[in-house]
């Protein structure tokens, strides 16, 4: 019988094997994860030589050291055995980097990357909504219409991320898989002030490239089971968390989607209204910030939009983003800076 770190590394495999069918998860378009290779033997990692049980014979196995790592934590697992396959640690320095990694970015190198920008996010009745636009930007051109940057990270909570886009999503590789782990070592699940905290530590060790220029903020939402209500937690790029009321947005254009979500946002909305508010200020924030994409209805490309609820993550499906979309354009025809908020409470 394997030791408890045998089975959750087990685990990982089948996390990491799982995400790469799953349309949800990053790892299913087309980028293979640093953590996949590192399990299929195709990069050096921990493994010792020696065969497994009945029908793996030949196969590499992990070692009793290996194997005897007692932590719920993937990253410090991770770090232990094979440091390089975190993000930001196997990379080398960047082109013109003195390589110790002290000095500054050369501006055209980190202009050259792309990068992701606005997500919002606004707490509902009974739950959390958050929503990203699908741009990323390299310097002033933009580099791809449909990125996605906002994913499931477990059963009750969701991450969206602005800044340098493959850091972004090894990132949130590491945070699903790391949440995955400790669910399989300590069979129970964080709790979501816990899930927050983790993510901060993660953040917290790429302060050396974020000082370089490769930033990465990520905007972390949730429904706390224990109190039956969406939290928000925001960061920087030495960690937090920062836990934010009502509503929050990070990216370039989060100065004009939080002034858009001021102004709109009520306390305990619908999840329906909160889903349209969300849009809106996406929307807003894409009048005012040329690297936020708004909706792109000829080429059929709508804001990514998840719920967190009681009943879980639920991502929207395109047909319905593109139906609020939709209904936001139309309504921005006829009252081209959106609608107007209530001057007076209705008495």
């Amino acid at each position: 019988m394997l030791p408890r770190s045998g089975v959750a590394v087990m685990s990982v495999q089948a996390v990491l094997a799982h995400e790469g069918t799953d349309p949800e998860s990053p790892l299913y378009h087309g980028r293979r994860s640093a953590l996949g290779s590192y399990f299929d033997g195709s990069q050096p990692g921990p493994f010792t030589g020696g065969t497994l049980g009945a029908g793996n014979a030949g196969q590499p196995r992990p070692g009793a050291g290996f194997l005897g790592r007692q932590t719920s934590s993937f990253a410090e697992f991770l770090a232990s055995y094979s440091p390089e396959l975190l993000p930001g640690r196997g990379a080398g320095p960047v082109p013109g980097f003195p390589a110790d990694g002290t000095g500054t970015a050369p501006s055209q190198v980190i202009r050259d990357l792309p990068h992701a920008t606005t997500i919002v996010a606004a707490a509902c009745e009974h739950g959390v909504v958050i929503a990203g636009d699908r741009r990323a930007t390299a310097g002033s051109m933009i580099a791809k219409r449909d990125v996605q940057k906002v994913f499931r990270s477990d059963e009750y909570s969701a991450i969206g991320y602005a800044g340098t886009g493959s850091a972004g999503i090894e990132y949130v590789r590491l945070f699903q898989v790391e949440l995955e782990h400790y669910d399989k070592m300590e069979g129970r699940s964080l709790s979501l002030e816990g899930k927050a905290n983790r993510l901060a530590s993660m953040i917290r060790a790429n302060l050396a490239m974020a000082m370089q220029g490769l930033v990465v903020v990520p905007l972390f939402v949730g429904y706390d089971e224990a109190t039956g209500q969406g939290r928000i937690f925001s960061y920087d790029v030495v960690g937090g968390p920062y836990e934010e009321k009502d509503f929050y947005s990070i990216g370039s254009g989060s100065v004009f989607a939080r002034g858009s979500l001021k102004k709109l946002y009520t306390e305990n909305m619908p999840v329906r209204d909160a889903v349209l508010v969300c849009v809106q200020a996406l929307y807003d924030a894409a009048d005012d910030d040329s690297a936020t994409g708004g909706p792109d209805l000829p080429r059929r490309i709508f804001p990514v939009i998840a719920t967190v609820t009681a009943d879980g993550f639920r991502k929207l499906p395109e047909a319905e983003s593109g139906e609020t979309a939709q209904q936001v354009v139309q309504e921005r025809m006829a009252r081209p800076d959106g609608p107007a908020a209530e001057l007076r409470a209705p008495s």
